[in-house]
């Protein structure tokens, strides 16, 4: 039983699961849903906060989205940022313009008053603005209690009615005093006491998913990632025998991945759950033909997926449910909000039309990748297990540009087979790391012959959330050793080029 939380309203910001994580750092429960959510929604949710997300839209505009006034009367504090600031502003009187100034990037934040939100906040601090309206006139009742040298109001509120608006984003890094800024409104103005840990959230979803199946036949969908070897463990806790794991090696997997992945749960391995290894690489490689474009090779993969489920379980009788390791990030990134898709998850908007099961149970679904990883060690899943880097559904089917091939998934399974080994036994740091095969084809010269063969990217990031990241500053030599072992040693691959992008700009996979 969720006893606090706060909610998150979203306008199409793409920073809207990076607050809901941020507020989860205070062990404080937190969802994200559209702006348009009934109010009666809201108060069967009962939040103890509401936070208001930023957006591509200018207020002023006739179809602008905008928050019910209804909200702003549940007796509730409410954070708006960016365009939550200058909606709240718009709502309630004040003035939103075109800014002489736009604001993008690093700023440094005048403290005019640190009564409230701005608690304990250091003067001068740097925050990250991103905006080109700007808040002109403030409402009757707030007031201005920080600013830069071109935002005249980069934070205002109205205590009495507990609102608050920030103008910059306090949920990312680059916002130096962003966690205090957040925690001040989520504890100190909310007064949520930080009780939500995962040992009871594995107690809650033990007990919902034996009240949910009962009796019934559940197939799983085990990939041997974090995600979905999580997933199972839960579900073999909650439903024992019950559960059948389906691995589906559709040779889009990392080198040798397949028979780790057997040896650790299949007969004999350490854990009981009625494996399942399905050979699926042909009917893969087979759909994936001429198949160029990124949404639809993963759609492709998606519903090949559900196929496979679909027959596996119809060879071991009716089963009603299926269990899927999707986790939170996958369903804001999916679209399925206001925001904009910004890629289709296999397991989320890669779902086909159609599927043949009583219902899709998701248990990671509000999670993020860390909690996951946190749940993993509460159910007593093995480091080597819980702290293995994301690998996304589809593959390396996103890691090859273009049409995916066998020949380019045995060239990218080498070159990252390398890169991962030099990587590892260098020392260096980095939260994920991999090999990806670019499309591109230029001339080289190997020996005395002109070769005219592929390139292969590395990526390597550090990051804390995986929905932020920066390039990992890799030392030279080890770029120069890797480089010269992928040249020498995989066959087709010429050139190698190491990937400086972050995310944003990037995400961290290549599709």
């Amino acid at each position: 039983m969720i006893k606090e939380m706060i909610l998150v309203l979203d306008f199409g910001g793409q920073y809207n699961q990076l607050i809901a994580r941020r507020v989860r750092e205070f062990n404080v429960y937190c969802e994200v849903h559209n702006y348009d959510i009934s109010i009666d929604e809201i108060k069967a949710k009962n939040p103890k906060g509401i936070v208001l997300t930023g957006g591509p839209n200018s207020v002023y505009e006739e179809n602008s989205p905008k928050l019910s006034m209804e909200i702003y009367k549940l007796g509730v504090p409410i954070l708006g940022l960016c365009y939550g600031a200058q909606m709240m502003t718009h709502q309630f009187g004040g003035k939103v313009s075109t800014a002489p100034v736009s604001e993008f990037g690093k700023a440094g934040l005048i403290i005019d008053g640190r009564d409230g939100i701005l608690s304990d906040v250091l003067d001068n601090t740097t925050c990250w603005m991103s905006h080109v309206d700007y808040i002109s006139d403030i409402p009757n009742g707030f007031e201005i209690v920080a600013h830069t040298s071109d935002c005249p109001v980069a934070v205002m509120e109205n205590r009495e009615d507990d609102l608050y608006a920030i103008q910059f984003h306090p949920e990312v890094n680059h916002t130096d005093e962003g966690p205090k800024i957040l925690k001040n409104f989520v504890t100190n103005i909310c007064g949520c006491k930080g009780e939500w840990k995962m040992d009871s959230y594995a107690e809650e979803q033990i007990k919902l998913i034996r009240d949910k199946v009962k009796g019934g036949k559940v197939l799983c969908a085990l990939s041997g990632g974090v995600d979905s070897s999580v997933a199972a463990v839960l579900l073999s806790k909650a439903i024992g025998s019950q559960l059948t794991c389906v691995f589906v090696d559709h040779g889009l997997l990392r080198k040798d991945e397949a028979l780790e992945v057997e040896r650790i749960f299949g007969a004999g391995g350490d854990y009981d759950l009625n494996f399942i290894k399905v050979d699926a690489q042909k009917r893969y490689y087979d759909k994936l033909k001429g198949i160029t474009e990124p949404e639809e090779k993963r759609k492709i993969i998606g519903e090949e997926f559900i196929r496979v489920f679909e027959e596996e379980a119809k060879k071991i009788g009716t089963v009603d449910y299926l269990v899927q390791g999707t986790i939170y990030p996958d369903v804001i990134e999916s679209g399925l909000g206001k925001s904009a898709v910004i890629k289709s998850h296999h397991n989320v908007g890669g779902l086909p039309d159609y599927v043949d099961f009583k219902e899709i149970i998701e248990p990671l679904r509000m999670l993020f990748k860390d909690e996951v990883r946190s749940l993993g060690r509460e159910l007593g899943l093995p480091d080597y297990l819980v702290n293995r880097q994301p690998f996304p559904g589809p593959g390396l089917g996103i890691r090859i540009i273009g049409e995916v091939t066998e020949e380019k998934v045995i060239i990218v399974q080498e070159a990252d087979a390398i890169y991962r080994e030099e990587l590892d036994k260098s020392g260096v740091v980095a939260n994920q790391y991999f090999a990806a095969l670019t499309n591109m084809r230029s001339v080289g010269v190997m020996g005395d012959f002109r070769t005219y063969d592929y390139a292969i990217v590395l990526r390597a990031v550090t990051t804390t959330d995986f929905m932020t990241a920066e390039s990992a500053n890799l030392p030279w030599d080890l770029l120069e050793k890797v480089t010269t072992r992928i040249v020498n040693e995989v066959e087709h691959v010429n050139r190698v080029f190491y990937d400086l992008t972050g995310k944003p700009p990037g995400t961290i996979e290549f599709e």
